[in-house]
């Protein structure tokens, strides 16, 4: 990159952008960038990424934007997304994610309150939603398409990616990046995450550079291993907190960022790219595990004795390792052959490399993470905001227990209020709200964030993760519930999709549940069950019958006031869009009572 002499001179933890940099000139030819286009991977190497950063500062510089203004990027996953963003951090803007299935209204609601002064965008169903409202814009004045596919139209105050990179490199305002930079304050705004909460409008998390770097210490001390060859696969969207701080690690410690455009081809993308380290939220497990147990279902009696006896093998000696114990001769040699014969098999769906796997996002059930470290697969599981830069807890390497989601981050302070809420302070903690200083307030005491979840620590000094304080259900025998929690163990049956726990102030706990379909419908065909549309499936007393039963085995860790009584099939997916849940899975539980008034009222004659 062009004048890296000069950026190289420049203090590091100013600005996260200066060492990324300082990247693209170290590595060279190394591939820093990968995506799958065309049906195979492209890559970009450290010194071709700075080279397009390069001419994307210019280019932003020529259209104008100043410093501490913001720009959106409104696209799934690719890597002109963090082209577009470090760009940005290069010549002190502020680049700000959009879900990229938000609806137009959301888009701009985040566009206006951030004021961005340009948005660039991955499909052509994201342009046209921000032709929808450009004009009515007052800030907006230009949007930069990442994909030659997309059709613009003609308009005016549109142009493709590739003529914004030209642009730059036409541009004589390289200088300007290094003066720029030399004025950059690790107090600086890094970025606005905006969360889209259970309830109310979207609000910006103020996050700085600073925060970020916290961020980058406290996981060199934490995790294992990192180096620049580990391989990551980002798959999570980009405005997720969790992919976002993570994607930005990966670029400062120098490993491979491939990107998945279409989270539903995930599966295969690790089976191509087979990651060494990998983000995830507890749903892409529960997935796996609930595929792995719908196949064990089908198969013969012996080949689940054996799948059973090389889990419980796999347990013990993991199990020994986890705790620094010795492993016993003939236990390792017992495991030696159920890893042959079941547990790398299991190990190679997620490609057969994997360190550790991150998580965090929702709770996760025990008995799945239990099974996964059974088969040699450690996810590193751990609790997190968008206003704490994502991680405030995970596992360590050896003496965690399964079930919590581990010891404060090194540098990160934990503790618990007299009402039983987690409160944090630390140097990842964010500034505050944008443009909302009341709502900043009201979740600061003392110096400490109010995070509004409710936990406790165990007796090894790990965190568990109760429930959100605001998203408690009280029955009308003035029981309290955490409904995330009876969702997490139920939902992990690989007969169901979806589940929203319903019961505030009610008799008894009652669910709405959404099957998987596709299993349900093999099951069907295989007990002859006769149906025509997914109604007619649902309402089969059959299938009704084999829900109650499902449900039953999975409560048997429930207290009686925790189990669900009754519960009602639903035909169609809880989606972004219908309101029902939030762009990172998590219940609307009002929206859903709302909607659903009139179906969760039958549940309590």
């Amino acid at each position: 990159m062009k004048d890296s002499s000069q950026i190289l001179k420049l203090p590091t933890e100013a600005n996260l952008a200066i060492p990324i940099l300082e990247q693209t000139r170290k590595y060279g030819s190394k591939v820093a960038l990968r995506c799958k286009r065309d049906g195979g991977w492209q890559e970009i190497t450290w010194s071709a990424l700075g080279e397009q950063l390069n001419a994307a500062a210019r280019a932003l510089l020529e259209l104008g934007l100043n410093e501490g203004e913001m720009v959106s990027i409104f696209s799934p996953n690719m890597p002109e997304c963090t082209i577009a963003d470090v760009a940005s951090l290069s010549i002190r803007g502020v680049p700000v994610y959009i879900y990229p299935t938000n609806p137009a209204k959301t888009a701009e609601y985040i566009v206006n309150d951030s004021e961005s002064r340009m948005i660039f965008v991955g499909t052509q169903d994201q342009y046209d939603k921000v032709i929808s409202f450009i004009s009515a814009s007052s800030c907006l004045k230009k949007i930069i398409a990442f994909q030659k596919e997309i059709n613009l139209n003609g308009h005016p105050m549109a142009m493709y990616f590739d003529a914004f990179l030209d642009l730059g490199r036409s541009s004589s305002k390289g200088p300007e990046i290094s003066r720029r930079l030399g004025r950059a304050s690790k107090d600086d705004l890094l970025t606005l995450i905006y969360t889209s909460g259970t309830t109310g409008e979207p609000k910006g998390v103020m996050l700085t550079h600073s925060n970020m770097f916290h961020s980058a210490a406290s996981h060199d001390k934490r995790l294992l291993d990192i180096n620049d060859r580990d391989v990551s696969l980002c798959f999570l969207p980009l405005s997720h907190i969790f992919e976002r701080a993570w994607t930005y690690y990966v670029l400062y410690r120098s490993m491979t960022n491939n990107y998945v455009e279409d989270p539903k081809t995930i599966i295969e993308a690790i089976q191509e790219v087979k990651p060494t380290i990998m983000c995830a939220v507890p749903r892409f497990y529960e997935k796996i595990y609930a595929t792995v147990h719908h196949r064990l279902d089908a198969a013969s009696p012996l080949k689940k004795r054996l799948f059973g006896w090389a889990l419980g093998v796999g347990a013990r000696r993991n199990n020994c390792i986890k705790d620094d114990q010795p492993v016993p001769f003939f236990l390792e040699v017992r495991y030696r052959i159920a890893d042959v014969l079941v547990l790398k098999k299991i190990r190679d769906i997620v490609g057969g490399r994997i360190k550790f796997f991150p998580c965090a996002g929702a709770p996760l059930s025990q008995n799945i993470e239990e099974f996964f470290y059974a088969t040699g697969i450690f996810i590193c599981y751990g609790y997190g905001l968008s206003e704490t830069t994502a991680t405030v807890t995970c596992h360590e390497p050896r003496h965690f227990k399964f079930g919590l989601v581990g010891t404060p981050m090194p540098g990160v302070q934990v503790k618990i209020s007299g009402n039983g809420e987690i409160l944090v302070r630390g140097g990842t903690v964010m500034k505050g709200y944008y443009k909302k200083p009341a709502e900043t307030e009201e979740v600061f005491e003392n110096g400490w964030f109010k995070t509004g979840d409710a936990g406790e620590f165990d007796d090894n000094g790990e965190l568990r993760i109760t429930d959100r304080i605001k998203d408690l259900i009280k029955t009308s025998g003035g029981k309290y519930i955490a409904p995330q929690y009876i969702e997490s163990v139920i939902g992990s049956d690989h007969f169901i999709e979806q589940i929203a726990i319903i019961g505030d102030n009610r008799k008894y706990v009652s669910a709405l549940i959404v099957p998987s379909f596709e299993v349900l419908q093999e099951y069907a065909k295989a007990h002859q069950i006769q149906w025509t549309c997914r109604e007619d499936l649902i309402q089969h007393p059959s299938v009704i019958e084999l829900f109650r039963r499902r449900i039953e085995l999975r409560s048997n860790d429930l207290a009686g006031y925790e189990k669900i009584i009754r519960f009602t099939l639903m035909p169609n997916e809880f989606s972004i869009t219908g309101g029902e849940i939030t762009p990172t899975m998590k219940i609307k539980r009002k929206n859903v009572v709302s909607k659903y008034q009139g179906i969760i009222e039958d549940m309590y004659p």
